[in-house]
């Protein structure tokens, strides 16, 4: 307890200019007394670079900063708490792209798609790392840059806060009634007691109110001076949670920015295709039709497992109701295996993925996969396989490409496109009427040359280049399309070979033609923390809005046969409820206190 006088001046007298010391009075060696050279103020009771001083003597403005100087004067621009909003501002702007123009990592057949669209504007893209967007030198400038200023934010606003944390709350004002937020009452003491003690116990009453509403209490109690009287008084504090709040919620940033960076350095996504009977290894030189790993992914040791395609089940509104043809629900059922775990049939759907050995496993697309088989003049298979056909509408019309790179007088390539639900247009020309399979057939044109592949160049395998290529059939030359039905064989042009639309209800499938599932395979070792310091910035940007600073005042002043009663308070920041909290402490207060004729108030407002 401090009895020290809380009112006190609040303004300090004014020192005079010169202070002419008697010569009696011998100054301590210990002391220095600045010299009054030439230049400096003339009084030793201000700097040389006082207001008043010879311009000469003072620093001048345009002092040069020098090196130390100008790396201070940036550290200090860096870490201020504008340079950060600023920053978590362009960091914003910035991911825009990303989800503008597709991502390597995300979406690498987009990517290729915005090449052949755009081929002018692809190198401008690629130039500004439009396709890597969140790895790209200038978004990493940004992140790191942020990351920095967040630190030096946080560190010294956190000293800061400790500190204040373990100190007391501020003394007493000396005139309370300065504040907006006020209130008197005076209280007749009871016949036989003493004025002071009443006083005393008023404020130990307050003070516990103070306490058990969650305040910070220190009290400063003044001992009675001359014609000053005694005063007793409690100072109480609470809200410093909002500064808590902030705090957390700009190092649960960092903890996101750290997230992030690691996370993404450890993540990778995959995409694979794989057709029903069909089955993918969890390898990159096995399964992967494409790869984005982050840079700290070791791709010799990825989680083993695998995953087989039983079987792909969809359905389609009926024709006739209104959105026929529109899909319903997806299902991929897959058999998976682990190394020392049973096979399992589990099933992967639109916003359902599945977990595999910390993998997630989306379902990204499907389309047909007719079997095709191509023969040389003597009978022999040169090619077999089930090409994938890419949907081109939403009756499933879907193209593809077969490239038979040998086996063959010469290099071939087919491109086929695939109509479920075959049906004529007034044209000629064919098209589906319907996604399911009810009347699949496959119209095929025919290419001979060099398909490019020999030179290892790396090829689109749903795209053929038919620079150098001779046409044999097709509508551009007049030529009809080889038509092939399940299970039909036709002969190739020019003496070729044949090709062959295998039924695969003869090997035992469930319909004519199989399906394919596109499958992305994504793993993101980040995200649990992503989510962890998202909530946790979530809840201290919450304390940071909503909790008032508040400080509260009871002060008791003993006079004669009464005490007078101050209640006041001081919001740090906007809160309209102050006013409110200080008339509830008064109300309450004066409750503890009791009612009768002997302690009767009289308000003063």
């Amino acid at each position: 307890m401090s009895n020290s006088r809380s009112d006190a001046p609040e303004t300090s007298p004014a020192v005079p200019e010169r202070v002419a010391l008697p010569e009696s009075v011998a100054v301590p060696e210990s002391v220095a007394v600045p010299d009054l050279v030439e230049g400096s103020s003339g009084d030793p009771l201000r700097p040389s670079d006082h207001a008043d001083a010879p311009r000469q003597a003072r620093q001048p403005d345009n002092a040069p900063l020098g090196i130390v100087g100008w790396l201070r004067w940036g550290w200090r621009q860096l870490t201020s708490m504008r340079t950060a909003l600023v920053l978590l501002l362009l960091l914003a702007i910035a991911a825009i792209p990303g989800s503008i123009v597709p991502q390597r990592t995300a979406d690498p057949n987009g990517v290729i798609d915005f090449k052949s669209k755009n081929p002018g504007l692809y190198p401008v893209y690629d130039t500004l790392q439009l396709f890597d967007v969140y790895s790209s030198a200038w978004f990493s400038a940004i992140y790191i840059l942020l990351f920095i200023s967040l630190i030096g934010c946080v560190i010294p606003r956190t000293k800061h806060h400790w500190k204040a944390l373990r100190a007391r709350p501020p003394r007493t004002p000396a005139r309370l009634s300065r504040l907006d937020d006020h209130a008197e009452s005076v209280r007749t003491v009871v016949d036989g007691q003493d004025a002071s003690a009443e006083a005393s116990h008023a404020i130990d009453l307050a003070q516990a109110q103070l306490r058990k509403a969650g305040y910070r209490v220190e009290r400063y109690d003044t001992a009675a001076a001359g014609n000053r009287p005694a005063v007793f008084s409690v100072s109480a504090e609470r809200g410093y949670a909002r500064e808590t709040g902030n705090l957390v919620f700009h190092a649960a940033l960092v903890g996101v920015l750290i997230s992030v960076g690691v996370g993404g350095g450890l993540t990778y996504t995959g995409q694979t295709v794989i057709a029903e009977g069909d089955s993918f290894v969890n390898s990159l030189g096995l399964g992967y039709t494409s790869f984005n790993p982050g840079r700290f992914v070791d791709t010799e040791h990825l989680s083993p497992y695998t995953l087989t395609l039983d079987s792909f089940d969809v359905s389609y509104v009926p024709v006739g109701q209104a959105g026929q043809g529109m899909a319903g629900d997806f299902s991929a059922n897959l058999t998976t295996r682990e190394p020392g775990h049973d096979a399992e049939k589990q099933s992967v759907r639109v916003n359902h993925p599945l977990n595999m050995a910390g993998d997630r496993v989306y379902l990204m697309g499907n389309g047909y996969a007719p079997t095709i088989t191509v023969r040389n003049p003597a009978g022999d298979v040169v090619y077999r396989e089930d090409v994938e056909f890419l949907p081109q509408d939403a009756n499933m019309t879907s193209l593809g490409v077969v490239k038979v790179a040998d086996g063959l007088s010469s290099q071939v390539g087919l491109v086929g496109f695939f109509y479920p639900t075959a049906a004529t247009l007034h044209s000629g020309a064919f098209t589906s009427a319907y996604p399911a399979l009810a009347n699949p057939l496959l119209t095929v044109d025919v290419y001979v040359g060099d398909l490019g592949i020999d030179d290892g160049t790396p090829r689109n395998v749903y795209a053929l280049d038919t620079t150098g290529m001779t046409q044999l059939t097709g509508r551009a030359i007049g030529v009809e399309s080889l038509k092939l039905e399940p299970g039909k064989t036709v002969a190739l042009p020019n003496g070729l070979g044949t090709i062959t639309f295998e039924d695969n209800t003869a090997n035992g499938g469930a319909e004519a033609v199989k399906r394919y599932v596109s499958l992305s395979i994504h793993r993101d070792v980040g995200a649990p923390f992503v989510l962890f310091f998202a909530v946790v910035a979530l809840l201290g940007l919450v304390a940071g809005l909503f909790v008032p600073r508040r400080r509260m005042w009871v002060k008791a002043t003993p006079s004669g046969d009464s005490v007078r009663f101050e209640y006041a308070g001081l919001a740090r920041g906007e809160d309209p409820a102050i006013a409110v909290a200080v008339a509830d402490l008064q109300r309450g207060h004066e409750a503890s206190l009791g009612d009768g004729a002997a302690r009767a108030a009289r308000a003063a407002r």
